[in-house]
Formats: C-alpha cells, sequence, structure tokens
C-alpha cells in the first residue's frame, strides 16, 4: 500500500492537540451557583456561542470571549461579570498539550514539516506551542487571517503563506465542526480525524481515524 507522505501536516490546535478547557474555566466561575444539569447546559450554551461569534467578519478573541459568556449567562440566568471574561481569556495560553501529543509530534517532525492553523489571537498561542515538545515548521492564526476557522480564509491564508495547495497537506483535526468540513470543502483529501469524543464521527467527510496523537506517525508509514 503506497503512504501519502504530504509536503505539511497541518494542525488545529485548540482541542486537537493542546487541552482546551473553557468547561473548566466555566465550572470555576459558575460551579458553586448551578446543579450539574444546569452547568451542562451552561457549558453547552457557551460553546455554541462561541462557535456563533466567529462566524461573521474577524475580532480579536477576547471579544469571543467576552460575547459568548455574556450571552451564554444572559441565556441561563447567570450574573455575568466583565472581569470573569477577562480571567477566562487569560486562561487560554496557560493550557497544555494531550498527554499523547509530544512523542507522536516529535516523531512525524523528524520526517514531515509541521504547521498550525489556530484561532487563537497571535499573543496566546506561542505559550501553547512552546508546550507541544516538537519544532513547528509555521504557526498562522486568525488573528493574522483575519478569519476564525470554519471559515475558509484561513486556509487560503495558509496555503498562500506556505506557497502550496490543498493537494499537498494533510490536515489534521478533532473537529469536523471547525476544520474537517471546511477542508473537505477546499479540496483537502487527506484527512486525519482524532477521535477526542467530542463529536461523533461522520465517514461522509472521508478521513483517517486516530484515538491520539500517538497513532498519527502510522498514518505516514513512520
Amino acid at each position: 500500500m503506497t503512504v501519502f507522505k504530504p509536503k505539511f501536516v497541518t494542525f488545529d490546535c485548540h482541542g486537537t492537540l493542546i487541552y482546551f478547557a473553557m468547561d473548566k474555566a466555566a465550572r470555576a466561575l459558575y460551579g458553586d451557583k448551578l446543579d450539574e444539569p444546569a452547568m451542562q447546559q451552561f457549558i453547552t450554551n457557551f460553546s455554541a456561542y462561541r462557535l456563533d461569534e466567529i462566524l461573521g467578519d474577524w475580532k480579536p478573541y477576547e471579544e469571543v470571549v467576552y460575547n459568548s459568556l455574556e450571552r451564554t449567562c444572559r441565556s441561563n440566568g447567570v450574573a455575568f461579570r466583565p472581569e470573569d471574561a477577562r480571567w477566562v481569556y487569560e486562561q487560554v495560553p496557560t493550557w497544555g498539550p494531550h498527554p499523547d501529543v509530544p512523542e507522536g509530534l516529535a516523531k512525524v517532525a523528524k520526517e514531515i514539516p509541521l504547521v498550525i492553523l489556530s484561532n487563537a489571537d497571535d499573543a496566546q498561542i506561542p505559550h501553547n506551542v512552546a508546550r507541544l515538545g516538537a519544532p513547528f515548521h509555521a504557526v498562522f492564526t486568525a488573528e493574522q487571517a483575519r478569519s476564525y476557522k470554519p471559515r475558509m480564509k484561513g486556509f487560503e491564508y495558509m496555503f498562500d503563506m506556505l506557497g502550496c495547495g490543498p493537494e499537498d497537506v494533510c490536515h489534521v483535526s478533532s473537529s469536523f465542526r471547525y476544520d474537517l468540513m471546511t477542508a473537505h470543502d477546499l479540496g483537502i483529501r487527506n484527512k486525519v480525524w482524532v477521535n477526542r469524543r467530542h463529536e461523533p464521527a461522520n465517514p461522509y467527510y472521508g478521513y483517517t481515524e486516530i484515538k491520539d496523537i500517538g497513532g498519527l506517525p502510522g498514518v505516514f508509514g513512520l
């Protein structure tokens, strides 16, 4: 069997490589105010409002967090405080990788350049990337592209900066809604879904499934 070796392996960062702890941040702020069913609903709403906030024109991620948290609080009958939104935003650079990430990334990095396309701000992402345990050829952000995934503009910006096209990359993500659906629509044929169990499988989009980044070297025969 021929194993595809792309020019670049491109990654979503938060959620796929970094443990995206928005649920824990919400619990830290509101866990003593809500019972468990209400807390689960709050977390679900917070996720949905964050997605809704990034579908329009680009704005700083701090505004995304502020607006989505304010809307979630209003929807759930919880008092909103601006300082809470700022605290959540400031947590993002402190988050580290899933335990399976450093070793798997390091193996791939020896053979194929690694690239990140992240919805983070420029000020956030270096702190997260420094914890990943592997060298990256390039790190692109929504701030640079002036667009958040799942919109296409970020991917197009990445292709322009790398001087390549959809046929030259393999895109790796744990999210269909943010990454893999858009990658499919843009003609990225080689995709890897990291099943972090926060979204159901969707075979229509054509991908290789791995349970964690430890399985990624095998995708490329490494």
